[in-house]
């Protein structure tokens, strides 16, 4: 599932049904467990592509600086001699390494979707208690 997919699902799962309050209360509990499950998946997910990214940066390190084992050099050679203070330019122009980032990056903004949806979803009483009231004021019951 991707984050497109996901805004469709919140944007159909967020909307209120006015005439039906009380299920639209009632499927609150059930909402945030499903969007739980979802953050944890995704949190999950985000953590393996973070030591990913670490073990491929340290990876790409060691090439750069010449310490790697001779069969990486063997497969992929590289003669240059960088400067300490130039390696950050070659690490940050690895298109392996921006595919990773990318990937990271990825997962930090669906990961914050979901977080930022799980409040609404918790929000979500107030939201009902409100409508409800308003109702009660409108009809002249308070």
């Amino acid at each position: 599932m991707d984050i497109e997919q996901l805004q469709e699902q919140v944007d159909k799962d967020l909307k209120i049904n006015d005439t039906e309050l009380d299920l639209e209360s009632l499927k609150t509990p059930q909402l945030h467990n499903k969007y739980m499950k979802h953050l944890t998946k995704f949190k999950l997910m985000l953590s393996r592509a973070e030591g990913e990214y670490n073990t491929l940066k340290r990876e790409k390190w060691e090439y750069y600086t010449g310490k790697a084992p001779a069969e990486v050099y063997a497969e992929k050679p590289f003669d240059l001699k960088i400067l300490k203070t130039d390696i950050d330019k070659y690490l940050e122009s690895d298109e392996e390494l921006q595919k990773q980032k990318q990937k990271v990056d990825y997962l930090n903004t669906v990961v914050d979707f979901l977080d930022r949806t799980i409040r609404l979803i918790s929000n979500r009483g107030f939201t009902i208690k409100n409508a409800i009231d308003w109702r009660k004021f409108t009809s002249g019951a308070i």
